[in-house]
């Protein structure tokens, strides 16, 4: 009932997460099917069911606010999502730490390499590693994360039976099958909408990623990066904000202005683990 009342709320003209968490934020007990009649939500779930069973994920689940499942963490976003779809171990967003280690698409070779390297020193120290599964700096960390033996979480911005980029479709599949992967986007509205329309949802994406952790590590960046959308949400929300020290030194605006709102800078792990707080039985 809920996955139906859900994707029908989106199917109004003009939804948005901001205006369904304004909603909701009106009545904090409601859920989805407060708002939809019982025959229009069965019609939505139906159609939603026929997509994943068309698209091979009928293992796909959700989580909805006001049931134990949710993640409170959600709740520290600007517009928390009441509802979120997901494949795979939903108890990594129970773990103790979970970081963000996100950047550019179009990743340097050093990038990739302190990327892949931080994910690494973030395993071994039995941290759930988080982020969108874009090319670049994402697929450095996911990659790094699983070749180290630890656990990593899939944060897109596609509904969850779709895969972008398409390179990476296989590498979703496995995060999918064997750790985690949650998607906020409304399945049919989605696919209505043209590709202008949904890349918009992107960066309510990586509000949620940086809501789901408790940190956020910024390996690199152009000024246009969805990543200094996180990066401001990482703030807002009242989480770590991690920047890389070689991105202060590429002639860039955004480290220098981040760091004076509060973003730390760091030149290896070792100083982003000093300010993690780890349960007393990992220091």
């Amino acid at each position: 009932m809920e996955l139906g009342a859900y994707e029908e709320l989106w199917a109004q003209d003009g939804q948005s997460f901001k205006a369904l968490a304004e909603l909701f934020g009106r009545s904090h007990n409601d859920l989805p099917s407060c708002f939809v009649s019982a025959g229009a939500a069965r019609a939505r779930a139906v159609e939603v069911l026929r997509i994943f069973q068309k698209k091979h994920v009928e293992d796909a689940g959700f989580v909805v606010h006001g049931t134990m499942d949710y993640p409170e963490a959600l709740r520290d976003a600007r517009h928390p999502v009441q509802f979120l779809y997901y494949r795979g171990e939903l108890d990594l967003l129970s773990m103790p730490m979970r970081v963000a280690v996100v950047g550019s698409r179009e990743a340097s070779e050093d990038g990739v390499r302190r990327a892949r390297k931080l994910a690494k020193c973030l395993v071994e120290d039995g941290v759930v590693v988080v982020s969108g599964l874009a090319k670049g700096i994402d697929t450095a960390a996911h990659t790094a994360a699983l070749e180290a033996g630890g656990k990593t979480i899939g944060v897109i911005g596609t509904p969850i039976s779709e895969s972008y980029p398409k390179e990476n479709s296989d590498l979703q599949e496995r995060i999918a099958r064997e750790h985690l992967l949650v998607s906020q986007v409304p399945v049919i509205r989605y696919s209505r909408q043209t590709p202008y329309w949904n890349k918009l949802f992107f960066p309510e994406r990586n509000a949620t990623m940086s809501a789901l952790s408790q940190a956020t590590v910024i390996v690199e960046a152009g000024e246009t990066s969805g990543s200094l959308t996180q990066a401001r949400a990482a703030l807002q929300q009242g989480r770590k904000l991690f920047i890389l020290d070689n991105c202060f030194r590429r002639g860039l605006k955004w480290p220098e202005r981040l760091h004076a709102q509060g973003a730390i800078r760091v030149t290896d792990y070792s100083e982003i683990r000093d300010h993690l707080e780890f349960p007393s039985s990992q220091n």
